[in-house]
C-alpha cells in the first residue's frame, strides 16, 4: 500500500469515534464505572441507543510537559485503534493516563490496556 492510498475504514479512528465535549467526559465520570491500573485508568459507560464505540483521552499536566503528554496520547490512540475491532459496540470509553505512563514503553502501555479491558469485560470473545 503506497502513501497516497487511504487506510481501510476499519483501521482508522475517525473523529466521529471520539469523545470531545466536556459533558460527554463528565457523563462517563458520573454515570459510568472505573477500572484502575498502574499506568492507566479506564472510564466506561454503556449509553442507551449508541451504535459504535467512542473513545476519549485524558493526559493531565501531572503526566508531563506538552511534548510528553502528546506522545502518550498518540501511543494510546494507536493502541485503541489497533484493538477497536475487539471492543464492545455502543461503549463510551475514557482512557486516562497516569503520570507513570510517561516513562512506560509502548509495549507496557499496551499490556496494561489489554489487562484492564479484560478486567472490565469489554472485549468481544
Amino acid at each position: 500500500m503506497d502513501e497516497a492510498t487511504p487506510k481501510p475504514p476499519h483501521c482508522r479512528l475517525p473523529a466521529s469515534r471520539r469523545l470531545k465535549l466536556s459533558r460527554e467526559f463528565g457523563r462517563v465520570r458520573i454515570e459510568g464505572r472505573t477500572v484502575r491500573g498502574g499506568l492507566l485508568m479506564l472510564g466506561l459507560l454503556q449509553p442507551e441507543g449508541e451504535g459504535a464505540f467512542r473513545v476519549g483521552f485524558i493526559t493531565s499536566r501531572r503526566v508531563g510537559g506538552a511534548v510528553v503528554r502528546n506522545r502518550v496520547r498518540r501511543r494510546l490512540r494507536e493502541i485503541v485503534r489497533r484493538h477497536q475491532s475487539a471492543l464492545t459496540s455502543g461503549l463510551w470509553l475514557v482512557v486516562i493516563a497516569r503520570p507513570a505512563a510517561a516513562r512506560a514503553s509502548s509495549a507496557a502501555l499496551e499490556d496494561e490496556w489489554l489487562r484492564l479491558t479484560k478486567r472490565a469485560s469489554i472485549l468481544r470473545p
